[in-house]
């Protein structure tokens, strides 16, 4: 099962590079991300999947809440494809 969660970062060098480096380190898979830049911030949309049952999804947004310069903006639970393109 993937989860979604939404992510405001700073364009600061090496930002993305922790950000990815901690999802990885606390055990998950990322499935697929998309980035946009808004001025000084990016925003990530990030689907990830435990590297097994014991993983918690919620756990790995309050650790990226502890980044600095990254906030958690939202939480997409049980995603099942990665879509794109605009809402119906």
């Amino acid at each position: 099962m993937t989860d979604t969660i939404h992510i405001t970062i700073d364009r600061a060098d090496g930002s993305l590079q922790r950000l990815i480096g901690l999802v990885e380190r606390r055990g998950f898979h990322i499935d697929g991300m998309m980035l946009s830049d808004e001025g000084s911030l990016r925003r990530v949309q990030m689907q990830v999947r435990g590297k097994d049952a014991g993983r918690c999804t919620d756990n790995l947004g309050r650790q990226i809440d502890k980044l600095v310069g990254a906030t958690r903006v939202g939480f997409a639970a049980a995603t099942y494809g990665f879509t794109t393109g605009a809402a119906a």
